[in-house]
């Protein structure tokens, strides 16, 4: 590759579902973030939940501005979360909002504790994080979210929850 041929960006990128659909190809592990106090929980489903540094103990997660937990998630400064089980995908449809459920009503049907900070941390999860707000980034139509672990709950190793292809899977240990 020549030199010239390093910095050149194309002018128009990918049409939305053009892109949409090359990301289908990618696996991504499902995890719950918790967010709120109170009258006031909700949360959502992502699969971009990563490790972002070890010293200090920080994880990264992208939320869209528009979700219902994004407003709750900067006021309260606090989040959960909780990495998924394969037979906990009933908890990742109703946190998907399948069937309508909307905010405490995803915490059903599934058992929680609530950690130091006040976040909810779903009880039987493979691993959970206690988490305080470090910094949000805004980009386009999401915050990239920086979370400092404050505490770790971890369980015995479990099949897995993933996302691929537009369908939940379980994914064999």
């Amino acid at each position: 590759m020549s030199d010239d041929s390093v910095n050149v960006r194309p002018q128009a990128g990918p049409d939305k579902p053009a892109f949409l659909g090359a990301m289908r190809h990618f696996v991504g592990s499902v995890s719950v973030i918790t967010v709120g106090q109170g009258d006031e929980l909700s949360g959502l489903v992502v699969t971009s939940a990563i490790s972002l540094s070890a010293d200090p103990p920080l994880v990264l997660v992208c939320v869209n501005r528009n979700s219902s937990s994004w407003p709750l998630l900067e006021r309260h400064g606090v989040f959960g979360v909780n990495a998924l089980a394969a037979h906990h995908q009933p908890v990742a449809e109703r946190f998907s909002g399948f069937g309508g459920a909307k905010g405490a009503a995803r915490y059903d049907g599934a058992a929680w504790v609530t950690a130091t900070t006040g976040a909810q941390l779903l009880a039987d999860a493979p691993v959970a994080l206690d988490c305080t707000v470090e910094e949000m980034i805004d980009r386009a139509t999401h915050s990239i979210v920086i979370g400092r672990v404050q505490a770790i709950r971890a369980a015995q190793p479990q099949d897995g929850l993933i996302y691929w292809h537009g369908a939940y899977r379980g994914l064999r240990a």
